[in-house]
Protein backbone atom coordinates (compact mmCIF):
# COMPACT_ATOMS: atom_id res chain seq x y z
CA UNK A 1 0.00 0.00 0.00
CA UNK A 2 2.63 2.40 0.78
CA UNK A 3 4.39 1.74 -2.49
CA UNK A 4 0.72 2.62 -4.65
CA UNK A 5 0.70 5.79 -2.28
CA UNK A 6 4.35 6.95 -3.17
CA UNK A 7 3.40 6.27 -6.97
CA UNK A 8 0.29 8.34 -6.96
CA UNK A 9 2.37 10.88 -4.88
CA UNK A 10 5.10 11.27 -7.69
CA UNK A 11 2.20 11.12 -10.34
CA UNK A 12 0.72 14.11 -9.24
CA UNK A 13 4.13 16.16 -8.14
CA UNK A 14 6.07 15.81 -11.20
CA UNK A 15 5.81 18.27 -13.46
CA UNK A 16 3.04 20.38 -11.87
CA UNK A 17 3.13 23.53 -13.87
CA UNK A 18 3.66 21.16 -17.36
CA UNK A 19 0.84 22.61 -19.91
CA UNK A 20 -1.58 20.28 -20.94
CA UNK A 21 -1.94 19.86 -25.28
CA UNK A 22 -4.81 18.95 -27.34
CA UNK A 23 -4.75 15.05 -27.36
CA UNK A 24 -7.49 14.02 -29.23
CA UNK A 25 -9.66 15.30 -32.15
CA UNK A 26 -12.39 18.41 -31.55
CA UNK A 27 -15.82 16.87 -32.04
CA UNK A 28 -17.96 18.68 -34.95
CA UNK A 29 -21.05 18.49 -36.52
CA UNK A 30 -21.74 16.72 -40.12
CA UNK A 31 -22.17 18.53 -42.96
CA UNK A 32 -25.21 16.48 -43.14
CA UNK A 33 -26.49 15.53 -39.68
CA UNK A 34 -29.60 13.04 -40.23
CA UNK A 35 -32.82 14.40 -40.03
CA UNK A 36 -33.62 12.69 -36.81
CA UNK A 37 -31.03 14.59 -35.11
CA UNK A 38 -31.55 17.09 -32.35
CA UNK A 39 -32.33 20.62 -33.40
CA UNK A 40 -31.84 22.67 -30.08
CA UNK A 41 -30.12 20.19 -27.52
CA UNK A 42 -26.71 20.02 -27.38
CA UNK A 43 -25.88 17.02 -27.97
CA UNK A 44 -22.66 15.33 -28.94
CA UNK A 45 -22.02 15.48 -32.98
CA UNK A 46 -18.78 13.22 -33.71
CA UNK A 47 -16.41 12.17 -35.40
CA UNK A 48 -16.06 8.43 -34.39
CA UNK A 49 -18.18 5.77 -33.12
CA UNK A 50 -18.53 7.22 -29.75
CA UNK A 51 -19.94 7.03 -26.45
CA UNK A 52 -20.60 10.62 -24.37
CA UNK A 53 -22.38 10.36 -21.62
CA UNK A 54 -22.32 12.64 -18.17
CA UNK A 55 -22.16 16.33 -17.76
CA UNK A 56 -19.42 17.69 -15.96
CA UNK A 57 -17.00 20.53 -14.43
CA UNK A 58 -19.25 23.59 -15.66
CA UNK A 59 -18.02 26.97 -15.31
CA UNK A 60 -18.82 30.97 -15.89
CA UNK A 61 -15.00 32.23 -16.29
CA UNK A 62 -14.00 35.06 -18.84
CA UNK A 63 -17.63 35.91 -20.60
CA UNK A 64 -18.74 32.26 -21.34
CA UNK A 65 -19.79 29.37 -19.85
CA UNK A 66 -18.04 26.30 -20.22
CA UNK A 67 -19.14 22.25 -19.85
CA UNK A 68 -17.48 19.03 -19.91
CA UNK A 69 -19.33 15.85 -20.50
CA UNK A 70 -17.04 12.03 -20.72
CA UNK A 71 -16.86 11.16 -24.01
CA UNK A 72 -15.00 7.89 -24.92
CA UNK A 73 -14.22 7.19 -28.65
CA UNK A 74 -15.56 2.64 -28.60
CA UNK A 75 -12.72 2.38 -31.42
CA UNK A 76 -9.89 3.45 -29.28
CA UNK A 77 -11.07 2.21 -26.14
CA UNK A 78 -9.15 -0.81 -25.89
CA UNK A 79 -5.92 1.59 -26.41
CA UNK A 80 -6.16 3.97 -23.42
CA UNK A 81 -6.73 4.08 -19.92
CA UNK A 82 -10.32 5.48 -20.02
CA UNK A 83 -12.56 7.72 -21.34
CA UNK A 84 -11.91 11.91 -21.82
CA UNK A 85 -14.23 15.12 -21.30
CA UNK A 86 -15.18 16.86 -24.18
CA UNK A 87 -15.76 20.56 -23.97
CA UNK A 88 -18.43 22.67 -24.95
CA UNK A 89 -18.17 26.80 -24.50
CA UNK A 90 -21.36 29.23 -25.15
CA UNK A 91 -21.74 33.06 -24.42
CA UNK A 92 -25.35 32.09 -23.50
CA UNK A 93 -25.78 28.39 -22.61
CA UNK A 94 -27.86 27.61 -25.97
CA UNK A 95 -25.39 28.07 -28.72
CA UNK A 96 -22.22 26.06 -28.01
CA UNK A 97 -18.83 26.01 -29.63
CA UNK A 98 -16.68 22.16 -29.07
CA UNK A 99 -13.32 22.56 -28.02
CA UNK A 100 -10.57 20.37 -28.38
CA UNK A 101 -10.58 17.37 -26.26
CA UNK A 102 -8.02 18.11 -23.81
CA UNK A 103 -8.63 16.24 -20.81
CA UNK A 104 -8.11 12.32 -20.51
CA UNK A 105 -5.85 9.39 -20.65
CA UNK A 106 -3.32 10.92 -22.97
CA UNK A 107 -2.94 14.23 -20.43
CA UNK A 108 -3.74 13.04 -16.67
CA UNK A 109 -2.36 9.32 -16.72
CA UNK A 110 -5.74 7.87 -16.42
CA UNK A 111 -9.29 8.40 -17.78
CA UNK A 112 -11.88 11.35 -16.66
CA UNK A 113 -14.68 9.40 -14.68
CA UNK A 114 -17.52 11.96 -13.60
CA UNK A 115 -16.50 14.90 -10.71
CA UNK A 116 -17.52 18.81 -10.96
CA UNK A 117 -15.60 22.42 -11.12
CA UNK A 118 -15.01 25.15 -8.72
CA UNK A 119 -13.09 28.14 -8.04
CA UNK A 120 -10.52 28.45 -5.05
CA UNK A 121 -10.70 31.23 -2.55
CA UNK A 122 -8.64 33.34 -4.94
CA UNK A 123 -10.64 32.93 -7.70
CA UNK A 124 -9.12 30.29 -9.97
CA UNK A 125 -10.80 27.19 -11.57
CA UNK A 126 -10.61 24.04 -10.96
CA UNK A 127 -11.71 20.81 -11.31
CA UNK A 128 -12.04 17.40 -8.85
CA UNK A 129 -12.67 14.15 -10.64
CA UNK A 130 -12.33 10.18 -10.28
CA UNK A 131 -9.32 9.06 -12.41
CA UNK A 132 -10.30 5.62 -13.79
CA UNK A 133 -7.62 2.86 -12.49
CA UNK A 134 -5.90 4.84 -9.78
CA UNK A 135 -8.79 4.52 -7.10
CA UNK A 136 -8.38 7.73 -6.09
CA UNK A 137 -9.51 11.79 -6.70
CA UNK A 138 -7.58 14.51 -8.53
CA UNK A 139 -7.51 18.03 -8.68
CA UNK A 140 -6.30 19.85 -11.81
CA UNK A 141 -6.04 23.60 -12.49
CA UNK A 142 -7.06 25.77 -15.64
CA UNK A 143 -3.63 27.30 -16.83
CA UNK A 144 -5.74 29.54 -19.96
CA UNK A 145 -8.70 31.99 -20.34
CA UNK A 146 -10.42 28.99 -22.82
CA UNK A 147 -9.95 26.02 -20.61
CA UNK A 148 -7.78 24.51 -23.39
CA UNK A 149 -4.76 23.89 -20.60
CA UNK A 150 -4.67 22.27 -17.41
CA UNK A 151 -2.28 21.70 -14.90
CA UNK A 152 -0.62 18.02 -13.66
CA UNK A 153 -3.12 16.38 -11.76
CA UNK A 154 -2.69 16.82 -7.82
CA UNK A 155 -3.50 13.54 -5.13
CA UNK A 156 -6.35 14.32 -3.02
CA UNK A 157 -5.58 12.10 0.17
CA UNK A 158 -6.99 12.95 3.25
CA UNK A 159 -5.91 11.64 6.64
CA UNK A 160 -7.12 10.82 10.06
CA UNK A 161 -7.29 12.29 13.40
CA UNK A 162 -3.31 10.74 13.75
CA UNK A 163 -1.91 12.01 11.00
CA UNK A 164 -2.32 8.41 8.72
CA UNK A 165 -3.81 8.61 5.45
CA UNK A 166 -7.00 7.17 4.86
CA UNK A 167 -7.19 4.77 2.13
CA UNK A 168 -10.00 2.30 2.92
CA UNK A 169 -12.57 5.25 2.11
CA UNK A 170 -14.75 5.24 -1.07
CA UNK A 171 -13.01 7.23 -4.18
CA UNK A 172 -15.58 7.85 -6.82
CA UNK A 173 -17.48 10.51 -8.20
CA UNK A 174 -15.98 13.54 -5.96
CA UNK A 175 -17.35 17.04 -5.75
CA UNK A 176 -15.94 20.36 -3.66
CA UNK A 177 -17.38 24.01 -2.26
CA UNK A 178 -16.23 26.53 0.09
CA UNK A 179 -18.83 26.80 3.07
CA UNK A 180 -17.40 29.72 5.84
CA UNK A 181 -14.21 29.44 4.14
CA UNK A 182 -13.24 26.08 4.22
CA UNK A 183 -12.91 23.95 1.28
CA UNK A 184 -15.35 20.30 1.62
CA UNK A 185 -15.35 17.51 -0.98
CA UNK A 186 -17.67 14.56 -0.83
CA UNK A 187 -16.56 11.40 -2.45
CA UNK A 188 -19.76 9.43 -4.02
CA UNK A 189 -21.45 6.24 -2.34
CA UNK A 190 -19.74 2.71 -3.07
CA UNK A 191 -21.15 0.11 -3.66
CA UNK A 192 -20.75 -1.06 -0.14
CA UNK A 193 -19.82 2.33 1.71
CA UNK A 194 -21.81 5.82 2.54
CA UNK A 195 -20.61 9.23 1.14
CA UNK A 196 -17.59 10.71 3.11
CA UNK A 197 -16.78 14.18 3.44
CA UNK A 198 -13.59 15.78 4.23
CA UNK A 199 -11.95 19.20 4.52
CA UNK A 200 -9.33 21.38 3.69
CA UNK A 201 -7.83 24.79 3.95
CA UNK A 202 -5.29 25.05 1.27
CA UNK A 203 -6.72 22.00 -1.05
CA UNK A 204 -3.63 20.41 -0.47
CA UNK A 205 -3.74 18.98 3.42
CA UNK A 206 -7.08 17.39 3.54
CA UNK A 207 -8.51 15.93 6.96
CA UNK A 208 -11.06 12.98 7.19
CA UNK A 209 -14.31 14.03 8.45
CA UNK A 210 -16.81 11.10 7.79
CA UNK A 211 -20.40 10.16 6.60
CA UNK A 212 -21.85 13.07 4.37
CA UNK A 213 -24.99 12.37 5.71
CA UNK A 214 -26.22 13.22 9.55
CA UNK A 215 -27.40 10.44 11.90
CA UNK A 216 -30.76 12.36 12.28
CA UNK A 217 -31.74 11.45 8.55
CA UNK A 218 -34.86 10.79 8.64
CA UNK A 219 -36.53 8.07 6.13
CA UNK A 220 -40.19 7.99 6.81
CA UNK A 221 -39.89 11.74 6.64
CA UNK A 222 -37.94 11.70 3.33
CA UNK A 223 -39.52 8.66 1.68
CA UNK A 224 -36.30 7.44 0.78
CA UNK A 225 -33.83 4.97 2.59
CA UNK A 226 -30.59 6.01 3.81
CA UNK A 227 -28.75 3.60 2.06
CA UNK A 228 -29.69 4.62 -0.95
CA UNK A 229 -27.15 5.05 -3.90
CA UNK A 230 -25.59 8.54 -4.25
CA UNK A 231 -23.41 9.06 -7.05
CA UNK A 232 -22.29 12.04 -9.06
CA UNK A 233 -23.28 14.56 -6.42
CA UNK A 234 -23.23 18.34 -6.92
CA UNK A 235 -23.52 20.15 -3.53
CA UNK A 236 -24.09 23.88 -3.33
CA UNK A 237 -25.96 26.81 -1.89
CA UNK A 238 -29.64 27.58 -2.87
CA UNK A 239 -31.44 30.67 -1.37
CA UNK A 240 -30.97 29.78 2.47
CA UNK A 241 -30.11 26.37 2.10
CA UNK A 242 -28.49 23.46 0.48
CA UNK A 243 -29.04 21.46 -2.02
CA UNK A 244 -27.69 18.08 -3.13
CA UNK A 245 -28.01 16.97 -6.90
CA UNK A 246 -27.29 13.42 -7.28
CA UNK A 247 -28.53 10.30 -8.81
CA UNK A 248 -29.09 7.18 -7.81
CA UNK A 249 -28.08 4.61 -10.33
CA UNK A 250 -31.36 3.02 -9.56
CA UNK A 251 -33.76 5.33 -9.29
CA UNK A 252 -31.88 7.99 -12.21
CA UNK A 253 -31.89 12.08 -10.78
CA UNK A 254 -33.11 13.04 -7.70
CA UNK A 255 -32.15 15.88 -5.10
CA UNK A 256 -31.93 16.83 -1.16
CA UNK A 257 -32.78 20.07 0.16
CA UNK A 258 -31.39 20.68 3.83
CA UNK A 259 -28.41 22.14 5.68
CA UNK A 260 -25.45 21.37 7.66
CA UNK A 261 -25.27 20.71 11.24
CA UNK A 262 -22.35 18.78 13.00
CA UNK A 263 -19.96 19.18 9.68
CA UNK A 264 -22.76 16.61 7.98
CA UNK A 265 -25.38 17.15 5.60
CA UNK A 266 -29.17 17.15 7.63
CA UNK A 267 -31.90 16.63 4.11
CA UNK A 268 -35.13 18.03 5.04
CA UNK A 269 -36.90 17.10 1.95
CA UNK A 270 -36.40 14.40 -0.90
CA UNK A 271 -37.43 14.87 -4.62
CA UNK A 272 -36.78 12.77 -7.74
CA UNK A 273 -36.31 14.38 -11.16
CA UNK A 274 -36.31 11.10 -13.23
CA UNK A 275 -39.21 8.40 -13.27
CA UNK A 276 -38.25 6.01 -16.21
CA UNK A 277 -34.75 4.81 -16.85
CA UNK A 278 -32.32 6.75 -17.51
CA UNK A 279 -34.16 9.09 -19.16
CA UNK A 280 -32.59 12.36 -17.01
CA UNK A 281 -29.80 11.52 -15.02
CA UNK A 282 -26.43 12.52 -14.06
CA UNK A 283 -26.97 16.17 -13.21
CA UNK A 284 -24.36 19.07 -13.49
CA UNK A 285 -24.81 23.15 -12.27
CA UNK A 286 -23.25 26.13 -12.55
CA UNK A 287 -23.73 29.23 -11.44
CA UNK A 288 -24.44 32.33 -13.48
CA UNK A 289 -22.89 35.90 -12.86
CA UNK A 290 -26.82 37.09 -12.10
CA UNK A 291 -26.85 34.44 -9.24
CA UNK A 292 -28.68 31.80 -10.71
CA UNK A 293 -28.29 28.26 -10.58
CA UNK A 294 -28.38 26.45 -13.69
CA UNK A 295 -28.33 22.74 -14.40
CA UNK A 296 -28.07 19.59 -16.83
CA UNK A 297 -28.63 15.79 -17.24
CA UNK A 298 -27.58 13.34 -19.39
CA UNK A 299 -30.65 11.85 -21.14
CA UNK A 300 -30.27 8.41 -22.78
CA UNK A 301 -32.29 5.72 -24.51
CA UNK A 302 -29.75 3.16 -23.55
CA UNK A 303 -29.11 1.38 -19.80
CA UNK A 304 -26.22 -1.04 -19.14
CA UNK A 305 -27.75 -4.07 -18.25
CA UNK A 306 -26.23 -4.77 -14.95
CA UNK A 307 -28.62 -2.11 -13.60
CA UNK A 308 -31.84 -2.56 -12.51
CA UNK A 309 -33.62 1.14 -12.94
CA UNK A 310 -37.09 2.10 -12.49
CA UNK A 311 -38.15 0.39 -15.87
CA UNK A 312 -39.58 2.65 -18.82
CA UNK A 313 -43.18 0.86 -19.38
CA UNK A 314 -42.76 2.25 -23.53
CA UNK A 315 -41.47 0.43 -25.98
CA UNK A 316 -39.48 3.16 -28.06
CA UNK A 317 -39.14 0.92 -30.99
CA UNK A 318 -36.59 1.97 -33.89
CA UNK A 319 -36.41 5.37 -32.04
CA UNK A 320 -32.83 6.63 -33.39
CA UNK A 321 -30.87 9.55 -31.99
CA UNK A 322 -27.45 10.59 -31.38
CA UNK A 323 -26.20 9.41 -28.12
CA UNK A 324 -24.62 12.52 -25.33
CA UNK A 325 -27.69 14.34 -25.06
CA UNK A 326 -27.95 16.67 -22.41
CA UNK A 327 -31.20 18.19 -21.33
CA UNK A 328 -32.41 21.65 -22.09
CA UNK A 329 -30.64 23.61 -19.08
CA UNK A 330 -33.09 24.82 -16.14
CA UNK A 331 -32.96 27.18 -13.66
CA UNK A 332 -33.24 25.97 -10.35
CA UNK A 333 -34.78 27.91 -7.15
CA UNK A 334 -36.72 27.61 -3.92
CA UNK A 335 -40.09 28.93 -3.60
CA UNK A 336 -41.46 30.76 -0.24
CA UNK A 337 -42.64 27.83 1.55
CA UNK A 338 -38.85 25.90 0.34
CA UNK A 339 -40.15 23.93 -2.54
CA UNK A 340 -37.91 23.61 -5.40
CA UNK A 341 -38.71 25.88 -8.60
CA UNK A 342 -37.94 24.31 -11.67
CA UNK A 343 -37.70 26.61 -15.20
CA UNK A 344 -36.20 26.03 -18.70
CA UNK A 345 -33.86 28.37 -18.97
CA UNK A 346 -34.60 31.84 -19.61
CA UNK A 347 -31.97 32.53 -22.75
CA UNK A 348 -34.32 29.44 -24.54
CA UNK A 349 -36.43 32.50 -25.63
CA UNK A 350 -34.07 33.84 -28.64
CA UNK A 351 -34.50 30.89 -30.37
CA UNK A 352 -38.26 30.99 -30.77
CA UNK A 353 -39.60 32.30 -34.21
CA UNK A 354 -42.48 32.45 -36.39
CA UNK A 355 -45.10 32.45 -32.95
CA UNK A 356 -48.55 31.62 -33.23
CA UNK A 357 -51.49 32.31 -30.55
CA UNK A 358 -54.97 31.40 -30.00
CA UNK A 359 -57.00 32.90 -26.63
CA UNK A 360 -59.69 31.74 -25.19
CA UNK A 361 -60.51 28.69 -26.04
CA UNK A 362 -63.56 26.57 -24.77
CA UNK A 363 -62.67 22.49 -25.27
CA UNK A 364 -66.70 20.70 -24.76
CA UNK A 365 -66.38 17.75 -22.43
CA UNK A 366 -65.69 14.49 -23.97
CA UNK A 367 -63.91 16.20 -27.56
CA UNK A 368 -60.79 16.84 -29.27
CA UNK A 369 -60.00 20.03 -30.66
CA UNK A 370 -57.02 20.47 -33.36
CA UNK A 371 -54.85 23.26 -33.28
CA UNK A 372 -54.92 23.60 -36.97
CA UNK A 373 -52.04 26.29 -37.15
CA UNK A 374 -50.01 25.07 -34.89
CA UNK A 375 -47.67 21.88 -35.79
CA UNK A 376 -44.11 20.49 -35.57
CA UNK A 377 -41.39 19.13 -34.57
CA UNK A 378 -39.34 21.45 -33.47
CA UNK A 379 -41.61 23.79 -32.19
CA UNK A 380 -42.17 25.18 -28.07
CA UNK A 381 -45.42 25.05 -26.85
CA UNK A 382 -47.11 27.54 -23.88
CA UNK A 383 -50.61 26.55 -22.84
CA UNK A 384 -52.14 28.31 -20.03
CA UNK A 385 -55.50 26.40 -18.98
CA UNK A 386 -58.09 28.20 -16.04
CA UNK A 387 -58.58 26.47 -12.98
CA UNK A 388 -59.46 22.95 -14.61
CA UNK A 389 -62.58 21.20 -13.46
CA UNK A 390 -62.31 18.27 -15.75
CA UNK A 391 -62.22 14.51 -15.42
CA UNK A 392 -59.26 14.46 -17.46
CA UNK A 393 -57.83 16.89 -19.95
CA UNK A 394 -54.58 17.34 -21.72
CA UNK A 395 -53.02 18.31 -25.19
CA UNK A 396 -51.22 15.84 -27.82
CA UNK A 397 -48.18 16.52 -29.36
CA UNK A 398 -46.89 14.74 -32.59
CA UNK A 399 -50.70 13.16 -32.91
CA UNK A 400 -52.50 12.48 -36.34
CA UNK A 401 -54.71 15.07 -38.46
CA UNK A 402 -57.83 13.69 -36.41
CA UNK A 403 -55.99 14.45 -33.44
CA UNK A 404 -55.30 10.90 -31.68
CA UNK A 405 -52.51 9.33 -31.16
CA UNK A 406 -49.45 11.44 -30.37
CA UNK A 407 -47.42 12.06 -26.98
CA UNK A 408 -50.03 12.68 -24.19
CA UNK A 409 -49.28 15.25 -21.81
CA UNK A 410 -52.52 14.96 -18.96
CA UNK A 411 -54.43 15.36 -16.00
CA UNK A 412 -57.39 15.90 -13.76
CA UNK A 413 -59.57 17.59 -11.49
CA UNK A 414 -58.09 16.19 -8.12
CA UNK A 415 -55.23 14.61 -9.52
CA UNK A 416 -51.75 13.91 -7.71
CA UNK A 417 -49.91 13.26 -10.73
CA UNK A 418 -49.21 15.02 -13.89
CA UNK A 419 -48.89 12.49 -17.13
CA UNK A 420 -46.11 13.10 -19.02
CA UNK A 421 -46.76 10.29 -21.58
CA UNK A 422 -45.49 7.07 -19.60
CA UNK A 423 -44.56 8.74 -16.92
CA UNK A 424 -46.70 10.20 -13.76
CA UNK A 425 -44.42 12.88 -11.88
CA UNK A 426 -46.33 14.20 -8.65
CA UNK A 427 -47.69 17.43 -9.35
CA UNK A 428 -51.27 18.70 -7.87
CA UNK A 429 -52.98 22.12 -8.42
CA UNK A 430 -53.74 24.13 -5.76
CA UNK A 431 -57.48 25.04 -5.55
CA UNK A 432 -58.51 27.72 -8.05
CA UNK A 433 -54.99 27.35 -9.56
CA UNK A 434 -54.41 27.70 -13.23
CA UNK A 435 -51.75 25.70 -15.04
CA UNK A 436 -49.17 26.56 -17.44
CA UNK A 437 -47.68 23.99 -19.34
CA UNK A 438 -44.39 24.90 -21.49
CA UNK A 439 -43.77 22.11 -23.57
CA UNK A 440 -40.52 21.78 -25.58
CA UNK A 441 -40.56 19.49 -28.92
CA UNK A 442 -37.30 18.48 -30.41
CA UNK A 443 -37.73 15.43 -32.73
CA UNK A 444 -38.13 12.31 -30.73
CA UNK A 445 -37.03 14.08 -27.01
CA UNK A 446 -39.78 16.03 -25.70
CA UNK A 447 -39.58 18.37 -21.94
CA UNK A 448 -42.44 19.34 -19.89
CA UNK A 449 -42.46 21.86 -17.45
CA UNK A 450 -45.57 22.89 -15.15
CA UNK A 451 -46.13 25.58 -13.01
CA UNK A 452 -42.71 26.03 -12.67
CA UNK A 453 -43.11 23.24 -10.02
CA UNK A 454 -42.25 20.20 -12.33
CA UNK A 455 -40.28 18.84 -15.40
CA UNK A 456 -39.79 15.98 -16.90
CA UNK A 457 -38.46 14.51 -19.83
CA UNK A 458 -39.65 11.78 -22.32
CA UNK A 459 -39.01 10.12 -25.45
CA UNK A 460 -41.97 9.28 -28.85
CA UNK A 461 -41.01 7.45 -31.86
CA UNK A 462 -43.34 9.26 -34.27
CA UNK A 463 -44.07 8.96 -37.83
CA UNK A 464 -42.50 12.34 -40.10
CA UNK A 465 -46.20 12.77 -40.65
CA UNK A 466 -47.50 13.19 -37.24
CA UNK A 467 -47.01 16.60 -35.97
CA UNK A 468 -50.52 17.74 -35.52
CA UNK A 469 -50.98 19.44 -31.81
CA UNK A 470 -54.96 18.72 -30.30
CA UNK A 471 -56.43 19.60 -26.89
CA UNK A 472 -58.47 17.53 -25.17
CA UNK A 473 -61.55 17.12 -22.50
CA UNK A 474 -62.92 14.35 -20.99
CA UNK A 475 -65.77 14.93 -17.84
CA UNK A 476 -66.16 18.25 -17.77
CA UNK A 477 -65.41 21.36 -20.34
CA UNK A 478 -62.01 22.56 -20.58
CA UNK A 479 -61.56 26.55 -20.66
CA UNK A 480 -58.06 27.71 -22.47
CA UNK A 481 -56.89 30.88 -22.13
CA UNK A 482 -53.93 30.80 -24.22
CA UNK A 483 -52.22 28.35 -26.73
CA UNK A 484 -49.25 30.35 -27.75
CA UNK A 485 -46.43 28.01 -30.61
CA UNK A 486 -43.41 29.26 -31.79
CA UNK A 487 -41.14 27.00 -34.03
CA UNK A 488 -37.49 26.64 -32.50
CA UNK A 489 -34.08 27.69 -34.32
CA UNK A 490 -31.27 25.39 -34.49
CA UNK A 491 -28.45 25.65 -32.05
CA UNK A 492 -25.82 24.29 -34.61
CA UNK A 493 -24.34 26.83 -36.82
CA UNK A 494 -21.63 27.14 -38.97
CA UNK A 495 -19.42 29.65 -36.39
CA UNK A 496 -20.21 26.71 -33.46
CA UNK A 497 -19.48 23.32 -35.05
CA UNK A 498 -15.77 23.11 -35.28
CA UNK A 499 -14.33 25.61 -32.55
CA UNK A 500 -14.40 29.07 -31.45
Amino acid sequence: MNKILLALTLISSICSAEVMKAASETPAMPKNPPKTWLTYHLAHPGPGNATPGDPNPAFFWKGRYHLHYIYQNRVARKKQKGPDWAHVSSEDMVHWTWHPTVLGPKTMGHGMFSGTGFFTKEGKPGIIYHGKGSNRNWISYALDDHMDQWGKPELVLPKDKDGKPVTDMPYFDPDLWINNGIYYSVNARSTKQPPVLMKSDNLKDWDYIGELLHPDFDEEKLGVSKDEDISCPNLFKLGDKWMLLCISHRLGCRYFIGDFKDEQFLPEQHGMMNWAAWDFFAPESLLTPDGRRVMWSWCTTIMPKRFQPVPRKKKLGALKIQTGVQSLPRELSLADDGALCIKPLRELKKLRTDQKTVQNLTVNSDTTHLLKEMSGDTMELEIVIEAPEADEFGIKVLCNQDGSGGFTIASGKGSKTLTVDYINPPFELKEGEDLTLRIFIDKNMIEVFANDRQAAVGWHDYDPQDLHVSLFSKGGELKVKSVSAWQMNSIYTNSNRTGI
